[in-house]
């Protein structure tokens, strides 16, 4: 598929690790850099890097103290695991965030939380919730889409009767800022989360950093996935996260160089704690402008 577009590239901290005023700091900084379009939090209960019982914060709710702290940013959670709250429930939280931010969010989710990684998966546990095997939560995630999106935008109530969920009189108020509704992405490369990617999505998210025939490959299945059911490929921003090192940042602008060139015109740069003073200013300036 074509791309004309410039990148628009955005930052990434993961709130877990670090205190709410370094990520603040960062945010803060960011909102001032017209080079910075977006930033990101992520959505883990308990630390999935670094000291198991260290610090982590919930993301929605930090989400909505960065939004009104923040005047130019879009904003999001990157992404969001359908695993945690009931699709009426998130539907309400990212609508109520939109309406904090003055219509800048950019609302994130996939199936959620690495069920590979033994970091992740034992904050289930830890915090009551069910685990269910991939397909089940693949269905899930496409029912939740679905049943977020009429609550964004249905003027009456409804029901809503699937297998995964199950709403009586659902209804939406206030509705979010966004008109039809916030941009969705969806993050996830299987090729089921796919599907779901070329019916709901306006941005689709990969993490970067591998091969990139890889990601290549995982486009061109979701081009094919648009065709099949009659939506052009083009309406779905490519999206990547791309890890940042501090040190070597010449390894960063060249994974740039090779997304941007596979067509991912959405980029996340996940900036690493701690901080350092100036660290968006550094990434705009090292990364973001010999990209543009």
């Amino acid at each position: 598929m074509p791309h004309t577009s410039a990148p628009r590239f955005g930052i990434m901290t993961a709130p877990s690790q670090v205190g709410y005023h370094d990520v603040l700091r960062v945010w803060r900084e960011a909102d001032a850099i017209p080079e910075i379009e977006h930033a990101w939090l992520f959505d883990h209960l308990m630390p999935i890097f670094g000291d198991p019982d260290g610090p982590v914060y919930e993301g929605w709710t930090l989400l909505s103290a960065l939004a009104a702290q923040t005047r130019r940013l879009r904003l999001g959670v990157l992404v969001t695991s359908n695993r945690f709250r009931p699709p009426a429930l998130l539907a309400k939280i990212a609508a109520t965030v939109d309406i904090v931010s003055g219509g800048r969010l950019d609302f994130g989710i996939g199936v959620g939380s690495r069920p590979g990684h033994p970091l992740a998966r034992r904050e289930y546990e830890a915090h009551g919730l069910p685990f269910h095997d991939s397909a089940d939560a693949v269905a899930s995630l496409a029912e939740a889409c679905t049943v977020i999106r009429r609550l964004w935008t249905a003027a009456e109530p409804f029901d809503f009767h699937g297998t995964h969920h199950q709403l009586s009189g659902a209804f939406g108020n206030p509705k979010p800022v966004q008109r039809p509704h916030p941009p969705i992405l969806i993050g996830g490369r299987s090729s089921a989360t796919l599907r779901v990617v070329a019916e709901h999505a306006d941005l689709w998210n990969i993490p970067g950093g591998g091969d990139i025939d890889d990601l290549l490959g995982r486009s061109a299945l979701l081009d094919r996935y648009c065709a099949e059911i009659g939506r052009d490929p083009a309406a779905v921003t490519r999206s990547i996260h791309l890890p940042v090192s501090y040190d070597r940042p010449g390894d960063t602008r060249h994974a740039i160089r090779e997304a941007v060139d596979a067509g991912f015109r959405h980029v996340v740069l996940g900036l690493p704690a701690p901080y350092p003073a100036k660290a968006a200013q550094w990434a705009a300036d090292e990364l973001i402008t010999p990209s543009l």
